[in-house]
């Protein structure tokens, strides 16, 4: 269910989904009491909704008329998709690769371009190298970026909050 309400303080139109118990004007802020709200159109469609909201939003401006020209939201919509340029061309008229966006794209929606921090990196050289010792960690990091410096003081900080162990000069989560 959706319902084109307004508010008594600023005139402001706008659909709520549902019936919650309070919701907020987008215009004033102000708070209200949803079954206290006057309702101008209940409907089940969304695109109803805000086809009768523009009406009414036309009706108060005397510009009925020229919503009638515009057509309804779904053919507004459709138009709207095929005026625009689209991100393809978007980019290459922008001087950007857009096979190289889309393949950074996919790598952080696997998880393999997502950014570590210098800690993450530490630790993760702890786990996932064969023997893990100080300069093998050190060499991992770097090749990340992560300082020299950093990781030594990371690798003491982490042995002495007991995140990791060092045994005969490896070290290793626990």
């Amino acid at each position: 269910m959706y319902a084109v309400v307004g508010c008594n303080r600023c005139g402001s139109l706008w659909v709520v989904e549902g019936r919650p118990e309070r919701t907020g004007c987008p215009r004033c802020e102000k708070r209200h009491r949803f079954d206290r709200l006057k309702k101008f159109v209940e409907t089940d469609s969304a695109d109803a909704a805000r086809e009768a909201r523009s009406r009414l939003l036309a009706g108060r401006g005397g510009h009925e008329d020229q919503l009638e020209s515009l057509g309804d939201f779904a053919t507004l919509g459709e138009k709207a998709d095929r005026a625009g340029v689209s991100d393809e061309e978007f980019l290459r008229a922008s001087g950007v690769d857009h096979e190289a966006v889309a393949e950074a794209g996919e790598r952080a929606e696997s998880g393999r371009g997502r950014s570590r921090s210098r800690r993450e990196v530490v630790l993760d050289a702890v786990d996932e190298l064969d023997r893990p010792t100080e300069s093998a960690v050190i060499e991992y990091a770097t090749d990340a970026g992560v300082p020299a410096s950093y990781v030594e003081e990371a690798l003491e900080r982490l042995r002495h909050r007991g995140e990791v162990t060092e045994s005969d000069g490896r070290y290793r989560r626990l």
